[in-house]
Parts: C-alpha cells; structure tokens; sequence
C-alpha cells in the first residue's frame, strides 16, 4: 500500500477498477450492483473490530451491576457486552430495570437478551437529545449506567453530567485498530472510509502511507476531518444533498471515471 506523494485530483476522473470498503462484507449490498454494472472489484476488509474486556479487568473499575436500575445503550455492541459482563460476573438482571435506547435499531435488538413487551424500553430516533424527554422524566428516581468502549460516548456523557444525572460509565469493549499487515503489496483504485477510525487504522498499519493515485471516499464529517488532518486529497464524499449514501457517489464518480459506462 505504498506509494508516492503525489495527490490525485478529482478532475482527472482515472478509471477505477478495485475498490476497498474498511467494513465487513454484507449478504446484500447496492455495491454489488456496482461491481457488476461498472465491470469492478470490491473487495471488503474491516480497519477496525471490538474486543471484549475480561471480566477480571471490568471488576477493577469497581462497578456493582445490580446497583443500577436503568442501563442507556448507544450500540449494539454495548448491549452483546453488557449482557455478558452480566453473565460471567454471574449477576441477574432484575426484570424492572429500564433500558435506554438511542436508536429502534438498538431497541428491537434488544429483544436477544430479554422478553421485550415485559420490559421498560425507551428509544429516540438517533440522538441523546431524542431519548432527553425519557430520560429526564425517570432522572431523580434511576441510577444509570451507560456501558461503553475505550471510545467513550462524549455526547451521552455530557448530556447526563450537564443534566445532573446520577449515572457511570462501565467500559466492556474496546474498538481497536485491525491487522491489515496482509494488504502490504496490494494497491486499490478506490479506499472507502466511515469513521476517523479508520483512517487511523490505516497508518498505524502502514505509517508510511501516501495517497498517489489512490482516490479516497470519506463517508461523514468527522471522516473527513480525519483524513485532512492526514494531508490527503479527498475525491468521494457521502453524504450530500445530491448523493445521500456512499454508493451513489461512488456510482456519480465512476460514471464520469469509467467513460460513462452505466
């Protein structure tokens, strides 16, 4: 994945031909119909992944689980880790605990773990700021905890000090940099990106990363602040108004980049 350090201009519009995604492979993707209608190879790799923190090293933060009466989940992740530190540390889940969600997603996911229609569940649309109504109607009467990664959640976090909550935060997983050590000889046209973490993934695997004629495609704000700070040229941005996923400015871009093929 070296290269030398020159940075490519969108204008020029290269042909692509091999795309990287730093996300797991899907079952079903939009990017499949892209490899096919523009004749590519997309290949998949995730830059990061969670590792579970063993229960010897979460009893070290001195947290008593069966303390708290309501548990806010901002992932995924928070509720498989939860769950488990419940389990290995052998404490019961009391049925009138409350739980928190930041999005339905998050919610409906928790069916997994606990009959859902018996349980108290409260989810916003994305944000803490849409679970607050919730949240602030049960703030004098719940302790909370917010299990989290080595990553923390600024945004909860400030929201329940701000707001005077009694609340703490319980770190179950870490999100850690993969080993991409295999990738070493292997150029791509197109590197796609969804998080800082990403970005950061990359040069702690090769420090001595440069942009050449790689084009890069950043997904979100903060991704695209990580990747200037790198001094790199970014040519794919998502999402905009005209291209709201990464797959349509992907195809916008390749549309021009591949001949108006598609």
């Amino acid at each position: 994945m070296s290269a030398v350090n020159d940075h490519v201009k969108e204008e020029t519009y290269k042909k692509v031909k091999t795309i990287l995604v730093s996300q797991p492979k899907p079952e079903r993707s939009p990017y499949y119909e892209l490899e096919e209608k523009y004749g590519l190879q997309i290949d998949w790799r995730p830059f990061i992944h969670v590792e579970p923190v063993d229960v010897k090293t979460f009893r070290k933060q001195r947290i008593r689980l069966e303390d708290h009466t309501a548990v806010i989940f901002t992932s995924k992740n928070a509720i498989d880790h939860f769950f488990r530190i419940c389990e290995e540390s052998r404490v019961k889940v009391s049925q009138d605990t409350k739980y928190f969600c930041l999005t339905e997603a998050v919610a409906h996911y928790l069916q997994k773990f606990i009959v859902y229609r018996k349980r108290k569940v409260f989810a916003g649309k994305r944000t803490v700021q849409d679970l607050a109504p919730a949240l602030k109607k049960h703030k004098n009467k719940e302790k909370f905890l917010l299990p989290c990664s080595n990553l923390g959640s600024k945004a909860v976090s400030h929201f329940l000090d701000e707001n005077g909550f009694d609340w703490q935060d319980a770190l179950m997983y870490r999100t850690v940099s993969s080993d991409l050590s295999d990738l070493s000889d292997v150029k791509y046209d197109v590197l796609v990106f969804f998080s800082p973490l990403g970005i950061t993934s990359l040069y702690e695997n090769f420090p001595e990363f440069t942009q050449d004629e790689t084009r890069i495609a950043v997904f979100g704000n903060s991704t695209s602040k990580a990747v200037e700070e790198r001094g790199l040229t970014i040519n794919i941005k998502a999402p905009t108004p005209e291209v709201p996923s990464m797959t349509m400015a992907l195809e916008r871009y390749l549309q021009k980049a591949n001949n108006g093929k598609g």
